[in-house]
């Protein structure tokens, strides 16, 4: 059994984004296919920049705030309480639009 919380983990820098900040729960490892469990927070105006996953889905959960997810070219708006799974390959880029942080949790399976 592992227990963490939030307000004893330490934060983090995402790696498509050094101003966004995450605090991981389940790191790499610690759960087969699992490859990480966290929760980041985009200041406004900040993005996570394009990419994809050849190795994982990855599945995005909006806690608070608003912002738009681009995956393939398509914008979709977001808002607290939408779920966005993300299949492997899918180019995608995450950004905070609003005046106000954009808080995400989100993990990672291996495939």
């Amino acid at each position: 059994m592992k227990i963490s919380a939030l307000k004893d983990i330490k934060i983090s820098d995402v790696s498509h984004n050094s101003q966004i900040k995450k605090k991981v729960l389940v790191a790499n490892g610690d759960i087969p296919h699992i490859t990480n469990f966290s929760r980041a927070v985009f200041p406004p105006g900040e993005l996570a920049s394009a990419h994809s996953h050849s190795d994982m889905t990855e599945v995005f959960f909006i806690e608070s705030g608003t912002g738009i997810i681009s995956v393939n070219g398509k914008d979709i708006p977001l808002e607290a309480g939408m779920c966005i799974t993300i299949e492997p390959n899918d180019i995608h880029e995450l950004n905070n639009t609003s005046t106000q942080d954009l808080t995400v949790i989100y993990f990672g399976v291996e495939t």
